[in-house]
């Protein structure tokens, strides 16, 4: 790195007053950040500093810009009001530090741009060089780090993994980063939800037929397995597998072959298995609902997707994420959070994890019209429960000064109860709808009507 130029990213046109003077070998360069970005795509700096905050960006947005245009330079930011949390997603984005106010920040990028030329940036160009099953894992916490290590470290492997998590966490997503991290991942990744067919059809499904293996059955048709020939089945909500179908399984994982049904013929398989639940399929052995050789053939890697009230300092970085994602999939102009907005977004518990999160951004860049800057009143998030028995018929919810959704805050009620419901018979809907005297179909119908509210 031949530059002396250090390039100051602001959105003032003069240095802070209460930056040193500093007579350096360096000089400082103040752009702004537009102006910045397109200057890094001709020009040689030795480092970037980003003057946080500026109106229009994000800091990871701007950090991921910066990174893009000039991959290797170190990128140090100041930011006097930034929270711990906030310099601790920049840090796990990249950031080479943040910068104190006085005569030891010319120290920390002497080093930053003498570990430059050193090669001494392993982090950030770990980051920068970054394989795209890991950038489909949004998040910096302890959590997701302790994900992508467990992804990297059984990618490669042919063992089965059981990946574990509440709804809206991401399970299917985590299958997909798995299959790209390993070697198969050239190879077809191919996914069966389990709960959303008969039995009937199901085992057709997995298995394939021969010609009229049953009525309608007209020609030969592979199953899901012969289709993941070489890659990876994932096979969701396995909770809901009925038992024959399970003992079926068992034999498959145990012997790495199919039977089509109508056919005694047996088709090797070379595939990786990944299931996933949200149900506790320890309960289930119990109640003899799920076979515990099974369990034990699945979990041979247990992976738990982390609910998003467990990481709420990756709540930034995924919420700017979805609203770069929408912006670009409708084709309009890139809107940005305000601060204000962000604090509100982690404060909130988010009982539907990432998948609540990201059905809100969408819905506050929908309803924001042509403005650029979502606000805190761009999300509608109902008034949290108050965690104590129902009084009477009603529960109690507590109404903010700025008000609620009466709709949505119903319909997360009502999905608490069916929830509990649910919950309290195992998973049993005609169990759960003779507890809440309904129609074992009108809970069906509920559950299935308050999905997208997850």
């Amino acid at each position: 790195m031949g530059s002396t130029q250090v390039l100051w990213i602001s959105a003032e046109a003069e240095l802070p007053a209460e930056w040193p003077h500093h007579p350096a070998v360096w000089s400082i360069e103040i752009q702004p950040a537009d102006e910045a970005i397109a200057a890094l795509a001709v020009a040689d700096y030795a480092a970037i500093v980003l003057n946080l905050p500026i109106p229009g960006w994000t800091a990871p947005t701007l950090l991921e810009a910066v990174r893009r245009a000039a991959p290797g330079v170190p990128v140090l930011a100041r930011d006097p009001k930034a929270s711990v949390a906030e310099a601790v997603q920049l840090a796990h984005l990249g950031i080479y530090q943040f910068l104190p106010a006085d005569e030891s920040a010319f120290g920390i990028i002497d080093q930053a741009i003498e570990d430059a030329r050193l090669g001494d940036l392993a982090r950030m160009a770990a980051l920068v060089n970054r394989e795209d099953w890991e950038r489909m894992l949004v998040g910096g916490s302890r959590e997701m780090r302790q994900l992508q290590h467990i992804i990297r470290l059984v990618a490669g492997r042919r063992a089965t993994v059981l990946i574990t998590g509440e709804t809206g966490t991401g399970k299917e997503l985590g299958a997909r980063a798995l299959h790209m991290a390993g070697n198969r991942r050239s190879a077809p990744l191919v996914a069966v939800n389990c709960s959303a067919l008969p039995e009937t059809l199901l085992e057709s499904e997995l298995f394939g037929h021969v010609r009229g293996a049953f009525t309608g059955a007209f020609q030969n048709r592979i199953g899901r397995f012969e289709q993941a020939q070489g890659g990876t089945l994932f096979l969701d909500e396995i909770g809901e597998l009925p038992m024959e179908l399970q003992t079926k399984l068992l034999r498959v994982l145990q012997e790495r072959e199919v039977q089509r049904l109508g056919s005694s013929e047996t088709i090797k398989v070379d595939i990786r298995v990944v299931a996933a639940t949200n149900c506790d399929l320890a309960r289930r052995i119990e109640e003899g609902r799920f076979r515990e050789d099974l369990f034990y053939r699945l979990n041979v890697v247990p992976i738990e997707m982390p609910p998003l009230r467990r990481r709420r300092e990756d709540v930034p970085l995924l919420a700017t994420h979805f609203v770069d994602r929408v912006c670009q999939a409708e084709g309009i102009a890139p809107k940005v959070l305000m601060r204000e907005t962000l604090d509100r977004l982690c404060d909130y518990a988010w009982p539907g994890n990432v998948r609540q999160l990201e059905n809100m951004v969408e819905m506050a860049v929908a309803l924001s019209g042509d403005r650029r800057m979502l606000a805190p009143a761009d999300f509608p998030l109902p008034a949290p429960l108050l965690e104590r028995p129902l009084t009477g018929r009603v529960p109690v919810v507590a109404v903010p000064d700025c008000g609620l959704d009466y709709e949505q805050t119903l319909a997360v009620i009502e999905r608490s109860i069916l929830e509990q419901a649910l919950r309290k018979t195992g998973g049993n809907k005609k169990a759960a709808a003779d507890m809440l005297g309904l129609k074992r179909t009108t809970l069906s119908a509920k559950v299935r009507s308050l999905e997208p509210v997850a």
